[in-house]
């Protein structure tokens, strides 16, 4: 007889805190997405609240937690702290069993990940030193452009002559940004350019790590189509995205707390 439980991702991020709660058959019965904000332990403690009654659960249903996540030491009820790698890598696989490498870019990191044919972590590579190809590079400049997040990917793809950002810094591309405005470019070419600014950081790290395809992309930036169609074209190849790419490491998370908890 199958013991009814469910368990519990939680990741913490810079920008945004996400929450998953899965079933015994490994299917995702809740999701939450809050604004991590400046009170890290304060967010983990609302979002597990929350992710849980909105499907009618209470702390005392979840058999294990893992946290993940920039924020994961100020998750008190979490049984176990792991890295984001493993869960974003764990999570990528729930959603594309068959991928080889993932690109996760977050608020203020981005991070490429190379799979063996297992699905075990074979290397990495990691940038968390600057804002530069990151979503807070995005939300800088969607801020100078005076357009939401949501409202990027669409002009990047109606772009007919995308102009190049020659730097990745935020505070020299906003520079170049508001020079560009001033100079009266499109809204939709300035868009490509950062778009391509993006990718480039994210195509040297690839190659560094000779990723092979199947190519799976989360992180809150995966749902911006035009960073995605530039990541196509300097990969030459297609660049799959689960339907919410933002909560990929809550669900890797949640996974290994199942697992986790078959051992105790």
């Amino acid at each position: 007889m199958i013991e009814l439980g469910f368990f519990a991702g939680i990741d913490i991020g810079s920008q945004t805190s996400k929450a998953v709660i899965i079933n015994e058959q490994k299917e995702i019965v809740s999701r939450w997405i809050l604004k991590t904000g400046a009170d890290a332990r304060g967010v983990a403690e609302k979002i597990f609240e929350q992710v849980l009654s909105h499907v009618g659960l209470s702390k005392k249903d979840v058999t294990y937690c893992v946290g993940t996540g920039y924020g994961r030491a100020n998750i008190p009820y979490a049984d176990k702290q792991i890295t984001e790698i493993t869960c974003h890598a764990k999570g990528a696989l729930y959603f594309f069993p068959g991928a080889r490498s993932v690109i996760d870019v977050g608020g203020q990191d981005s991070k490429v990940i190379k799979l063996d044919k297992n699905g075990k972590v074979l290397d990495f590579s990691m940038n968390e030193k600057c804002a530069a190809g990151t979503g807070r590079f995005l939300e800088v400049m969607a801020q100078v452009l005076e357009i939401t997040l949501a409202e990027m990917g669409r002009l990047a793809l109606q772009s007919t002559n995308k102009i190049h950002i020659s730097n990745t810094c935020t505070v020299f591309a906003e520079s170049e940004v508001i020079s560009q405005i001033h100079a009266g470019t499109p809204k939709s070419d300035i868009i490509a350019g950062l778009c391509e600014a993006i990718v480039s950081r994210l195509k040297n790290q690839a190659h560094r790590l000779k990723i092979t395809r199947p190519v799976v992309m989360t992180g809150g930036v995966a749902r911006n189509e035009g960073v995605v169609r530039a990541l196509e074209e300097a990969l030459s190849c297609e660049i799959l995205v689960p339907e919410e790419p933002q909560i990929a490491g809550a669900v890797g998370a949640a996974l290994l707390a199942k697992e986790l908890s078959a051992k105790l």
